[in-house]
């Protein structure tokens, strides 16, 4: 190699070394929206604005919170699907839009797995059965034993048809063999609303957002879908441990759309992966309920097509 020629290709070796990466310099060139699939005041909502905080300090640009609720999640999904692979749009992923929307609508107008680039595997909310104390009903087997002898006499609430509480409540009454009276609402708000005023006796929803009415004692959980006993309700029992597989992971995460550069990917994982391991996040994340559990990105991709697989068959035959 002549000389002039080396000294040209270590003077640009040099340069290279020397010139930050995308994700050192350019990423976030400005503020940042994390779209948020369902109304304020939900678990995914209450993830995200938390998140938001700790993102915004660690990477010096506003990361905003941006509510696009509507059609199970969908509305938001294709938002993100169709916004520039360019690192400033994000969502607080679940398991809705991604798991049960494209199998209750066929004509959904993206792909779950191939469209996004899920990022970072926050954790997981659980769902329970919650009656009110009004029906003197204490455990899952007495609600059975109820149900069996005066069919669609108790109704249930769910936050609407197709929701994963209609899907679950849907595969709860084929495992125990019942028959419960679906009173469909448009949203989780509504129909805790009711619950909490005697309207309607029992709902299948999230955890976090009935704690408190379980502590106050104007609910009753009578079993999780974990696969484990919560530690935010020690006292409940799972379905599986009474020999009722019915089990529910409402999986949370951040998705992009396809083809966000790996620098700013790898950048924004580190940064989430720090911001969860807070004491502070950690506190909240338990006190709401949120089961944690590490993943690795490519895991993450994996689970979300995993959990597809999963809750086709339990959609489809609760839409029947």
């Amino acid at each position: 190699m002549k000389r002039r020629t080396l000294l040209a290709v270590t003077a640009a070796s040099i340069a290279a070394l020397a010139t930050p990466t995308l994700a050192e310099t350019s990423w976030p060139e400005r503020p940042v929206r994390i779209l948020v699939s369902f109304p304020p005041g939900g678990s995914s909502d209450l993830v995200a604005r938390l998140l938001s905080e700790k993102l915004s300090d660690a990477l010096g640009q506003q990361f905003v919170v941006e509510n696009k609720p509507g059609a199970a999640g969908t509305v938001a999904a294709t938002a993100l699907q169709t916004a520039e692979p360019d690192g400033h749009t994000f969502m607080l992923s679940n398991l809705t839009p991604f798991n049960v929307a494209p199998i209750r609508f066929p004509d959904t107008p993206y792909d779950p797995i191939a469209d996004f680039d899920h990022i970072t595997y926050i954790g997981t909310v659980n769902l329970a059965l919650f009656v009110s104390p009004e029906l003197n009903i204490d455990t899952l087997e007495a609600m059975i034993d109820a149900a069996q002898a005066e069919p669609e006499k108790y109704e249930y609430g769910s936050s609407g048809v197709g929701s994963w509480g209609h899907v679950m409540a849907e595969h709860f009454q084929n495992v125990t063999d019942t028959e419960l009276f679906h009173v469909p609402y448009k949203g989780s708000g509504p129909m805790r609303l009711d619950f909490r005023s005697g309207v309607v006796p029992a709902i299948f929803d999230a955890v976090p957002q009935n704690l408190p009415s379980v502590q106050e004692g104007t609910a009753v959980a009578l079993a999780v879908s974990a696969t484990e006993r919560l530690s935010s309700l020690p006292d409940v029992p799972t379905f599986s441990e009474l020999g009722y597989d019915v089990v529910a992971e409402n999986w949370l995460g951040v998705s992009a759309p396809a083809g966000v550069p790996d620098e700013i990917k790898a950048k924004l994982d580190t940064a989430l992966v720090e911001a969860m391991a807070s004491e502070d996040v950690v506190a909240q994340f338990d006190s709401w309920g949120l089961v944690r559990a590490p993943k690795e990105s490519a895991e993450f991709s994996d689970y979300v097509a995993s959990q597809l697989e999963q809750w086709t068959p339990l959609v489809q035959s609760a839409l029947k």
